[in-house]
């Protein structure tokens, strides 16, 4: 069972929101978002999730690219 199941709050500051996504935490800490999490993982709202899929969009597709290589 994982975070989100468990009924887990989103983890950026200022947000109250469910979170819906649960990503690694070093994933999320360089794309702006200011979360308050500690922990491996860390649980992101639709919203915020959102935005962490725009910020990282370019890093995301360089990353597919290098194993769609083999």
């Amino acid at each position: 069972m994982g975070i989100i199941a468990k009924g887990a709050k989103c983890n950026v500051n200022g947000c109250s929101n469910n979170g819906v996504r649960s990503l690694t935490t070093s994933k999320v800490e360089g794309t702006g978002l200011s979360i308050s999490s500690t922990s491996k993982k860390t649980a992101l709202c639709k919203e915020h999730y959102k935005e962490w899929k725009k910020a990282t969009k370019q890093d995301r597709e360089v990353e597919r690219a290098r194993f769609d290589r083999f």
